[in-house]
C-alpha cells in the first residue's frame, strides 16, 4: 500500500491506518528499536507504542517520508525506554558506547529546557551528514541513528571492524569540527 494512502487514512481516523502500517513498517520499526533495546518484548512493546505515537501526531502532522517519520518514533521511544530502564548491563553495553563516541562530540552541555538549540544542532548534524560521501553517511546514520553495531556495519559493506571504527573516528572529528565552526561547541 501507498504511504500517501497510509497517511490518507491517518486523516480519515480510520484505524486500519495502524493495520497498513504495521504491515509495511512492523519489522522495519522493530528493527531499529531492538538496535538499541537488544530484547524482543520491549522491542515490540516500543513498535506498538510508535502507532499510538503516529496516530496522535498524524494529524496534524503530514509527514513526507513515512518510513523516515516512524524510524524517528521509533528512534526516540526506544531511547526513553533505554534510559528508564536504566539499562547498563543489557545489550552488552552497546548502547554506552554508541552514547559515549556521540558525547566526545557533542558533549553534555545542553540540557532538554534548551530545546531551540536542540533542534539547530539537529539541523546542523543533518547538514553535516548530507556533505559526507555516501559510505561514510551511511555508516555513520546506521551507527548514530540506528545504533547499529559496529560488526554488522563491517559485514554490510564488505569492510572490516577496524576499518569501520577509524572511518566513524575521522568523521567524529569532523562533525566536532563542523559543530565548532557553528558554535555549538
Amino acid at each position: 500500500m501507498e504511504d500517501t494512502y497510509i497517511i490518507d487514512l491517518y486523516w480519515q481516523r480510520d484505524e486500519r491506518a495502524i493495520l497498513e502500517t504495521d504491515r509495511k513498517y512492523g519489522k522495519y520499526c522493530f528493527s531499529v528499536a531492538n538496535n538499541i533495546l537488544r530484547s524482543r518484548e520491549d522491542s515490540e512493546e516500543c513498535v506498538s507504542d510508535t502507532w499510538l505515537r503516529a496516530w496522535r501526531a498524524i494529524p496534524p502532522a503530514r509527514p513526507g517520508v513515512l518510513r523516515v517519520f516512524l524510524a524517528r518514533i521509533t528512534r526516540n521511544l526506544a531511547f526513553d525506554r533505554y534510559r528508564a530502564k536504566a539499562a547498563a548491563k543489557r545489550g552488552n553495553g552497546a548502547m554506552e558506547a554508541v552514547l559515549d563516541e556521540l558525547a566526545e562530540v557533542a558533549g553534555g552541555d545542553w540540557d532538554a529546557e534548551q530545546r531551540y538549540e536542540a533542534k539547530e544542532l539537529q539541523q546542523a548534524i543533518g547538514l553535516f551528514a548530507k556533505s559526507l560521501p555516501e559510505r561514510d553517511r551511511n555508516l555513520f546514520v546506521r551507527r548514530y541513528f540506528y545504533a547499529e553495531d559496529i560488526a554488522r556495519i563491517a559485514d554490510r559493506y564488505g569492510m572490516t571492524v577496524n576499518n569501520v571504527t577509524v572511518i566513524l573516528s575521522r568523521t567524529r572529528k569532523k562533525l566536532k569540527t563542523f559543530l565548532e565552526e557553528r558554535g555549538f561547541m
